[in-house]
């Protein structure tokens, strides 16, 4: 996936509808679904209870014995380099808790975010951070994948304007030129948003500008951008001073989907679950902890990817929007919970919109089973 990582949005302001947007500012009202709410208390039991997770999922305390140190090695690949988005990966490292649970993990850098899923299919990695799009795709070319957790369960892609275009709804980029990174599926997204304004899908000029999102409207080469997440180049754009109008895909028309998903083999799975139960039991504890502590998650995002502390303040926004999205906004669900519902309905409009080819069951493509407390005995 073309995409800038470089700074985060602690405001949005969403298209209310065909026609006009309540404010110029980014708004962060709750960037939630409605009737979601973020589960806090569920992260401090995540905390509390990993040893009992850990036993469900492999009969033995999380922590290594001392006289038999060895440990299961897993290798994960992130979707790109690191960022806010990875804290609760990054700060379960450090903290040592996927060494308590008896793994070896090795955190991977892609040389191109479109690998990691190719290389789970063939078993070349353990686990990979990918999309929901990416997933069904992957399964519709035949790749036995399975998402086993969600990371982020709702868009960060958005469509982005400045407040100084003089665009103040969809409607107004009649004529306009809308910029991309070139995406296939997210040129479905383009139709389905013109569309939902009463616009035909040749109403705007699209140009591609792969990982250029930000500049091609900051040049003055497209009024608006399709792509951005809204919690790293919305708050870039922001805290530069550039005043942008931003909008998450799920307000514009497309259903709600998870956008960062963790990807596992579906073969590895049924043969022996264990240690990607002990990693998701591992990473719910990490990830709560960097909740609880963002100056902690902040330390492990630049110690992990130096080039961000150059800009540290832009880099603690990213992180403090970012970490409540980690926790999950399902009601009444843990870490890491995918809403089979919401799937089938996003597979719906892939399939309605051209995205695939082929309709699919949510219920082949995600699995909520190898969750803390869930994991289910091996074969």
């Amino acid at each position: 996936m073309a995409r800038i990582r470089a700074a985060i949005s602690s405001r949005l302001t969403p298209d209310p509808g065909p026609g006009k947007v309540e404010s110029d500012s980014m708004t962060r009202s709750d960037p939630k679904p409605t009737g979601r709410r973020f589960l806090g208390i569920a992260s401090i039991l995540a905390l509390l209870l990993l040893p009992i997770f850990l036993a469900a999922c492999s009969g033995k305390s999380e922590e290594v014995d001392p006289s038999n140190p060895e440990r299961t090695s897993m290798r994960v690949a992130l979707d790109w380099y690191a960022n806010p988005d990875h804290a609760g990966f990054l700060v379960t490292r450090d903290r040592g808790f996927f060494e308590s649970a008896g793994l070896d993990v090795a955190l991977e850098t892609p040389t191109d975010p479109a690998l990691p899923i190719k290389q789970v299919a063939a078993g070349e990695v353990d686990l990979a951070i990918s999309y929901a799009p990416e997933v069904l795709l992957a399964r519709e070319r035949g790749s036995d994948v399975v998402a086993v957790a969600a990371i982020v369960d709702r868009p960060l892609t958005s469509m982005i304007w400045l407040k100084k275009s003089g665009v103040k709804s969809v409607r107004d980029l009649k004529g306009k030129t809308v910029s991309t990174a070139g995406i296939p599926y997210q040129q479905a997204y383009l139709d389905t948003i013109l569309e939902r304004a009463g616009l035909g899908p040749d109403s705007v000029k699209r140009v591609g500008v792969g990982q250029g999102l930000s500049a091609s409207i900051l040049g003055g080469r497209a009024a608006a951008t399709l792509g951005p997440f809204w919690n790293i180049e919305g708050v870039d754009l922001r805290i530069s001073g550039k005043k942008p109008v931003v909008n998450p895909v799920d307000r514009l028309g497309i259903p709600t989907y998870d956008e960062l998903v963790l990807v596992a083999n579906g073969d590895a799975l049924a043969a022996d679950p264990q240690p990607i139960c002990l990693f998701l039991a591992a990473l719910a504890r990490g990830t709560a902890e960097a909740v609880g502590r963002p100056n902690l998650a902040v330390g492990s995002v630049i110690d992990a990817n130096p080039a961000l502390a150059k800009e540290k303040k832009t880099t603690r926004a990213q992180v403090e929007a970012t970490l409540p999205l980690l926790e999950g906004s399902q009601e009444g669900e843990s870490f890491g919970y995918m809403s089979l519902v919401e799937w089938q309905q996003f597979i719906n409009w892939s399939f309605e919109n051209g995205v695939l080819e082929e309709s699919q069951r949510a219920v082949d493509a995600v699995s909520d089973d190898y969750l803390p407390g869930r994991c289910p005995t091996a074969n």
